[in-house]
């Protein structure tokens, strides 16, 4: 799928012609356009409707946002600073492309994330009781509705929705800003596998609810040692679940990205 196909114009995509009078208006527009084509490609490469592998420039991408080169540039990239987008070629053949989906990479998105909700978890355990006991309840009120999905074979979008509620409730219920703004970061490039390979890991939500309450019990516990252990162990039986569908699936853009 071509970028020209996918970035479609669109009433909310136009740029009033408005000039600005003072410094202070002139940047706050600049970064408002950055900020929207970030936003606008990152959810066109999140929801696969840029494919791994497909190429973007900078010219066609300010072309079909109604923008100047300049905010397409910035956004390209901090997408490629989030691992979104990536070069490849080298020397003058050198171009910007989707990140392809690949096992290694999808087992070292896996892991950083186990990693940083593992502190999350054990943050939460670390929490006062009655605080403690809010989280856990909320988590196995999510939990106990993916494990119900995932008996009668639900739609996956709606079990993968209830996941997602219930790492969130962990993380962004206890986390600093910092932690936060990493998780969502490196989330995003989880949620691209998620979504692609989401038919194939239907059969595993049920397994994945049964970690989970691992997770809830550690934090209930007040224990901080195995609240760290089970959102890692989660996270890192996840990617190995993963890449085995990866595997019998196949790559995605990796053929792009050669040269």
């Amino acid at each position: 799928m071509s970028p020209s196909r996918s970035l479609s114009r669109s009433p909310r995509a136009s740029v009033r012609n408005t000039k600005p009078t003072r410094d202070g208006a002139r940047t706050t527009d600049r970064t408002d356009h950055v900020t929207r084509a970030y936003g606008e490609l990152r959810n066109l490469i999140i929801w696969g409707q840029l494919s791994p592998g497909t190429r973007i420039a900078e010219r066609t991408v300010a072309e079909r946002l109604g923008l100047s080169r300049t905010p397409a540039r910035s956004a390209l990239h901090r997408l490629q600073q989030e691992g979104l987008v990536t070069a490849a070629g080298g020397g003058r053949e050198q171009r910007l492309i989707v990140a392809p989906l690949t096992q290694d990479d999808a087992r070292e998105v896996f892991t950083l994330i186990g990693h940083l909700e593992g502190l999350a978890a054990r943050t939460a355990a670390q929490r006062p009781t009655g605080e403690r006991r809010a989280i856990v309840r909320r988590l196995r009120e999510v939990n106990q509705q993916l494990a119900a999905a995932a008996r009668r074979r639900a739609d996956p979008n709606r079990m993968w929705g209830l996941d997602v509620e219930f790492h969130r409730t962990y993380v962004e219920g206890v986390g600093g800003p910092r932690l936060i703004a990493l998780h969502r970061a490196v989330r995003s490039q989880s949620e691209r596998y998620t979504r692609l390979y989401l038919s194939a890991l239907h059969d595993e939500m049920a397994t994945s609810a049964r970690e989970h309450e691992a997770i809830a019990v550690a934090i209930s516990r007040g224990d901080a040692d195995a609240a760290q252990h089970a959102a890692e162990v989660n996270w890192r039986r996840a990617a190995d679940r993963l890449t085995r569908v990866i595997a019998s699936h196949g790559e995605r853009g990796v053929w792009s990205a050669w040269g």
